[in-house]
């Protein structure tokens, strides 16, 4: 357990940090789910769509530190080339 004044304040930041970083990972990880389901269903221009609403809610998580960027990277590309293969 934190001892020093300056460990407990960490302690107190950390906490709500994880909290705010939490919620920025479950509002991506919705809009990721968006897409799937838009994908799934067979719509092009419903998961085009999606997925121009989900770029840049990804790329805000690696700008707050919440993903890496080539992490974000790939999970755009893959997602982009299965929403081009949409019939």
């Amino acid at each position: 357990m934190a001892n020093t004044p300056q460990a407990k304040k960490r302690a107190r930041q950390n906490e709500r940090r994880a909290a705010v970083n939490k919620a920025r990972r479950s509002r991506i990880k919705t809009f990721l789910r968006a897409v799937e389901e838009a994908i799934e269903s067979g719509d092009k221009e419903a998961s085009t769509a999606a997925l121009r609403a989900a770029q840049p809610e990804l790329m805000r998580g690696v700008t707050k530190g919440i993903f890496h960027k080539n992490t974000v990277s790939r999970k755009i590309s893959r997602l982009s080339a299965r929403v081009k293969a949409i019939a």
